[in-house]
């Protein structure tokens, strides 16, 4: 059985569903995860554009991080490390081209490991994850090419499959991340394990 997962790598929820997802698959080896990538703030200008400015931005955001800190299972998510920051709030679309093109080289699984990684990096080691060099630091962690993935992450192909992702999202009404999606079932937010299992076994009869 397919599960689509919708995710951005801004998403804090996401990060603590992520793990949950994995334990998932584990324990019912029969799913397959397709990852989709859904920009919540695509160009640089939307943290601005949503909350006034950089600054305000961030500090709404960092509100977000502390609450969704308290629904992580492991409590990964150092908002107080990332107020210390002073780049810019990143953006989701260099981060989210870099899934892809992790995707190019290792199919699903590694888009996957490449999504855990770059959201490690921004939630928990609060590393500007709009950066290049750091994207290709990711890259090389999970001993990709980083020649074809700086080439790759450069092109035009992995910009087409984030595009069709973003299509898919608005075919099946998603609004939000995470959301996942399987059959005719839909659950979205950072749910308890239990509660994932529930719609699996839900949405799989």
């Amino acid at each position: 059985m397919e599960i689509e997962f919708f995710h951005d790598v801004l998403c804090a929820w996401c990060y603590a569903l992520s793990p949950r997802l994995r334990r998932l698959t584990e324990e019912f080896p029969d799913i397959k995860v397709i990852h989709r990538g859904f920009p919540l703030a695509p160009e640089p200008n939307d943290i601005v554009q949503m909350f006034g400015s950089k600054e305000k931005g961030k500090r709404d955001i960092l509100q977000h991080w502390k609450a969704a800190n308290m629904n992580d299972d492991e409590h990964r998510i150092n908002a107080e490390l990332m107020e210390q920051r002073d780049f810019d709030y990143p953006y989701s679309t260099p981060a989210l081209l870099a899934c892809k093109a992790a995707e190019l080289q290792g199919g699903q699984a590694m888009h996957w490991n490449y999504f855990d990684k770059v959201q490690e990096a921004h939630l928990t080691l609060c590393r500007n994850i709009a950066d290049f060099d750091v994207l290709t630091d990711i890259a090389r962690e999970l001993s990709l090419d980083v020649e074809k993935f700086s080439a790759d992450l450069r092109g035009e192909q992995v910009k087409y499959l984030l595009r069709l992702d973003i299509d898919r999202a608005l075919e099946l009404g998603v609004e939000a991340t995470p959301t996942l999606v399987a059959n005719d079932g839909m659950l979205t937010g950072a749910v308890p394990y239990d509660s994932l299992k529930r719609w699996y076994l839900k949405v799989h009869q």
